[in-house]
């Protein structure tokens, strides 16, 4: 991957007349991992949502590789996006799911190998609505590991997930970074993400 580097400028958010944060800065560049921590309410989610284009800061400015987010679309086709829902198609199979992103992004890792490494070889013809949460999470990361994006953001991965499926997402984030990439996360669990290429903002 080419080496990447998303930077905000004096973000300021308001939600429900409160104000969430204001004056936040950080700077984040491929092999590096952001971890955003805060209690609930903090605006951690609407952070994401800035992030992702789903909202518009009050004022502040987002830049991806030095150029302005709202002058560029190449922000957008470097980014896959993990929320509190999936995104999965419930009336699709697992592989039916894979296929349509592998469909919107450049990969070379098959259905098959992804499934195989988050845990779900032999799911490939189950319907999405018949899985567990914790299997549907697991088919999301396999999303991310198909599409091959630069940038991860995920609100709180480790959601429906057991012990081994966390350290699982763990090995795979830290994975992603060592190769280049960059992660954005909230979580509510520990993490054992090495120190060395994580670095933390509190809301």
């Amino acid at each position: 991957m080419n080496t990447k580097k998303l930077e905000a400028r004096e973000l300021f958010c308001i939600r429900d007349e409160r104000v969430l944060f204001s004056g936040l800065n950080f700077t984040l560049t491929s092999g590096q991992v952001l971890l955003i921590e805060g209690r609930n309410g903090a605006g951690k989610t609407s952070l994401l949502r800035i992030l992702t284009g789903f909202r518009k800061p009050e004022s502040g400015d987002l830049f991806w590789s030095d150029e302005r987010i709202d002058d560029t679309q190449q922000f957008y086709q470097d980014t896959a996006y993990i929320g509190h829902n999936n995104g999965l198609k419930d009336t699709l199979t697992a592989e039916e799911n894979l296929r349509y992103a592998r469909a919107l992004a450049i990969s070379t890792l098959s259905i098959d190998d992804a499934m195989a490494q988050v845990g779900l070889n032999g799911y490939q013809e189950t319907v999405v609505r018949f899985m567990s949460a914790g299997q549907r999470r697991r088919l999301a990361l396999a999303r991310l590991l198909c599409t091959h994006k630069p940038l991860w953001i995920l609100d709180e991965p480790f959601t429906s997930l057991d012990r081994a499926s966390i350290k699982l997402f763990e090995q795979f984030i830290e994975t992603h970074a060592n190769q280049g990439g960059l992660v954005i996360m909230t979580s509510h669990h520990d993490t054992s993400i090495p120190h060395t290429i994580l670095q933390k903002i509190h809301l």
